[in-house]
């Protein structure tokens, strides 16, 4: 009786699930611009990259890339919209009061 319940287990795990697999879409940028190094080891770099196509075409946003990176290549981006912060603070208009 063990045997059968151990067999019945065992071809639920075998059949097969048909379906349908769907991908996020991309968006095709490229980096343009090397701007800073970040992260405790500087894992991290900071790039600007020219959206290519979709609703924000010819747009730069500025973004952190995990990994070797390099001016002129291509990076799949899920989302558009939001732009990573500028490293170190940046310049301020104006100065400090």
């Amino acid at each position: 009786m063990a045997r059968q319940m151990m067999d019945k287990k065992h071809d639920k795990s075998e059949s097969k699930v048909e379906g349908k697999i769907e991908f996020f879409r991309a968006v095709p940028a490229e980096v343009k611009e090397i701007v800073a190094r970040a992260g405790s080891r500087g894992e991290i770099t900071q790039v600007l990259c020219q959206i290519l196509d979709g609703r924000d075409k010819n747009k730069t946003i500025r973004r952190n890339v995990k990994g070797p990176v390099r001016i002129g290549d291509t990076l799949m981006l899920t989302e558009t919209e939001i732009e990573a912060q500028r490293i170190g603070g940046g310049r301020r208009k104006g100065g400090k009061k």
